[in-house]
């Protein structure tokens, strides 16, 4: 595999993250939210990867006192099952851990086997349910924490 660049977000990378959206969520966020979240959201923090410099993937993280809420974690069809989401995960842990954050959560649609399995292997856990969160299907999302030591 081509060489793998995860590095921090910034506004010119929101149409290519907006594609990745819309390739890999059935309600993906806008364009406009993407673009106002790197902009002006003092409290977001995402990242991307790029290979070849094509954005392949992304995650976000909203900065709230001493948690960290996962908005989203995605990697563009046909890049997957490449390691790509656990290095972005992996990247935005270390960076954010050691900016002070020691308590993570996401929102996990009960049916995302795939991704539930990547979160818990980095030590996240169900800890509640949040029935019909998802608009598109009505399913109930798992809510999931991580607890630094």
């Amino acid at each position: 595999m081509t060489e793998m660049t995860i590095r921090q977000a910034d506004a010119r990378d929101a149409d290519a993250i907006y594609e990745i959206e819309t390739l890999c969520f059935p309600d993906p966020w806008s364009r406009q939210s993407l673009r106002e979240e790197l902009e002006s959201n003092p409290r977001a923090f995402y990242v991307v990867a790029e290979i070849a410099g094509e954005i392949v993937g992304y995650a976000g993280l909203w900065w709230i006192l001493d948690e960290g809420h996962i908005t989203n974690v995605a990697v563009k069809p046909g890049y997957r099952n490449r390691r790509i989401g656990s290095q972005i995960i992996e990247t935005m842990l270390e960076h954010t851990t050691e900016q002070g954050i020691r308590h993570y959560t996401l929102e996990v649609r009960e049916s995302n086997i795939s991704a539930r399995a990547l979160y818990e292997k980095y030590g996240f856990q169900v800890e509640g349910i949040r029935k019909e969160y998802y608009q598109v299907g009505r399913e109930d999302a798992l809510i999931m924490w991580k607890h630094e030591e």
